[in-house]
């Protein structure tokens, strides 16, 4: 919506009807044919083209009609409220009514074997507390300053979170305010010292990977510093007092600076040392838990040492590549439950890999309305004046150069190296030169990386490892397209879109979508040529075929681990250019 509400209860309200009709929209109905389940734990409803006649698009759900006005393509960008019919009458759609209207929907569908009709007891109580953290965050953003760094400004940036998600920001837990990024949070870590003995970790080259950790702090003789999330000693409070009444922990207190969270609430930023910090929290948080599991703390160390060759490739063939390695983790050898719970991973800060001049800023900022997202207006916090300023003057050339830099090698690691990448739009830096050109796309997480199974030798890996590290070709393709044109390049080009011609979005979109075809279209000629003809999958997705999109309602509401989520099938973008000009 262009309007910005003054009220903080207004727009997390906006917000959430927001959120969850469009999950609605994407997989409950549409003029599509029906969605493909690409996971057999959840089978979603129909998937949506994206395109209806006349000025609505329209959804009936448990009975009632509801409409929207949309623009934007897949990514679904209202104008105006969301309305439901009622006596004859166009009202206003609430929250509360479309979450009623939602349970009622799903709980009478029997699609699958975890939706016989039964009510997720948990739903609603989601939604609303995510609407209230929405609330409470442009709250409390009112009364605090963001950082100076512009690169963690943008990792603040995230008001409203997920656009396709029922409940995008909530939060398990009590306090979490207090280490929320959205709310400029920034506190110090609580330093613990782990006895050598049961000291866990490893590092890809040996100590030194894990040195940022120790320049938080001195740890008595014989201990090594562990640092910890102080809101997650606060949840294991009862598993750490037999270790720390006996010495196999002990309590240093609080470290002595604070650091900044990032977007993922968990991962924070310490900037004495430039460097990042994966802790373990567990609350669920959007859709997870979001602990390190063992084989995460093992494999952040193994995908980096693997991964080194292959992205100095990568950078060789497109120089702008950079990537945050992980190159080391620590714990504590207390049993399952606090090795995870105080596994901490390292990964490399962003200016360290940004070149002179480049300012790194978070993807999904760049996809944030264009408008802002705080009542006060300015535009999106984090997205230099420059960058704003050259993709609303020059679109066209600066969405050329920012499909060249981030989808070039997401495509290339696949098809030539059968690496999966997970480049949605909160695991992707873009390092925007002075001018406010895309010159550098930085990739972080390892915790989605897999490696496409039969493409890599894993019979040397400890039980266990191997299977979480790998894909399938096929469901590793899905999360590539997913993360790559669903949900990062279709929601950055309706931004562009919206703030270049706010006139005519769509239009530009079009034309939008006409360059990043040409470009893909070059890239797979160059360096992924197959027999005959492009090496699949490109072939498919550069001749029109549709994309799957993450059914995030469905696995909520079957209450599935995240790493259950099937798949819905979304127009191509691509599609339109291919029958304007077959037309």
């Amino acid at each position: 919506m262009n309007h910005l509400p003054t009220d903080p209860d207004t727009l997390a309200e906006e917000a959430t009807v927001a959120a969850l009709l469009r999950c609605c929209l994407r997989e409950l109905g549409g003029d599509a044919a029906p969605g493909r389940a690409l996971a057999d734990d959840v089978t979603p409803g129909r998937a949506l083209s994206g395109h209806a006649a006349g000025p609505y698009l329209t959804l009936r759900v448990a009975g009632t009609l509801v409409r929207v006005r949309a623009r934007g393509g897949i990514a679904l960008r209202f104008d105006g409220p969301p309305e439901q019919l009622s006596g004859g009458v166009w009202r206003p759609l609430t929250s509360d009514l479309l979450i009623t209207l939602v349970e009622r929907e799903l709980a009478a569908r029997a699609g699958d074997e975890r939706n016989t009709g039964e009510r997720n007891g948990e739903f609603a109580a989601q939604v609303t507390s995510s609407r209230e953290a929405i609330a409470a965050i442009v709250a409390a953003r009112r009364r605090a300053a963001a950082p100076a760094d512009s690169w963690l400004a943008s990792e603040q940036a995230l008001v409203t979170g997920h656009p396709f998600h029922p409940s995008p920001k909530a939060r398990g837990g009590d306090g979490w305010a207090r280490y929320a990024p959205e709310t400029h949070a920034s506190f110090p870590l609580r330093l613990l010292g782990v006895r050598a003995d049961v000291a866990a970790g490893a590092g890809e080259t040996g100590p030194l990977d894990t040195g940022p950790l120790d320049a938080l702090g001195d740890a008595p003789p014989g201990y090594l510093p562990l640092p910890a999330h102080p809101w997650q000693l606060d949840l294991l409070a009862a598993e750490l007092a037999g270790p720390l009444a006996d010495g196999r922990l002990v309590d240093l207190g609080p470290a002595g600076r604070e650091v900044f969270p990032t977007s993922s609430v968990r991962t924070v930023y310490d900037a004495v040392t430039g460097t990042c910090l994966k802790f373990s929290l567990d609350v669920r948080i959007t859709n997870c838990v979001r602990k390190n599991a063992w084989y995460e703390l093992a494999g952040a160390v193994e995908l980096t040492r693997r991964l080194r060759p292959v992205f100095d490739r990568l950078a060789g063939r497109f120089p702008g590549t950079r990537w945050l390695p992980e190159p080391g983790y620590r714990s504590a050898a207390l049993g399952a439950r606090l090795l995870e719970g105080l596994g901490v991973i390292v990964r490399t800060g962003p200016w360290s890999v940004c070149g002179p001049g480049v300012v790194p800023v978070l993807a999904a900022a760049l996809a944030a309305s264009p408008h802002g997202t705080d009542p006060e207006g300015g535009g999106p916090p984090g997205v230099p004046v420059a960058v704003r300023a050259r993709r609303a003057a020059d679109p066209l050339g600066w969405w050329e150069a920012y499909v060249e830099l981030v989808a070039f090698p997401v495509l290339d690691a696949y098809v030539r190296h059968g690496v999966v990448l997970e480049p949605h739009v909160q695991n992707v830096l873009v390092g925007c030169d002075a001018d406010g050109l895309p010159a550098q796309a930085v990739f972080r997480d390892l915790e989605g990386t897999k490696l496409v199974g039969g493409r890599h030798d894993l019979s040397g890996l400890p039980p266990g490892l191997a299977e979480p590290l790998s894909y399938p070709a096929d469901r590793g393709w899905d999360r590539v397209a997913y993360c790559l044109m669903v949900n990062h390049l279709a929601e950055v080009s309706a931004t562009v879109a919206a703030a270049a011609r706010p006139g005519d979005e769509d239009g530009l979109l079009r034309e939008l979508w006409a360059v990043a075809r040409a470009a893909l279209s070059r890239y797979a000629d160059e360096h992924a040529p197959g027999t005959g003809g492009w090496a699949l999958p490109l072939a498919a997705l550069l001749t029109g075929e549709p994309l799957p999109a993450k059914a995030n309602l469905a696995v909520r509401w079957a209450r599935a681990a995240d790493r259950f989520a099937g798949y819905v099938e979304v127009r191509n973008p691509l599609a339109v250019e291919l029958e304007r000009t077959a037309g």
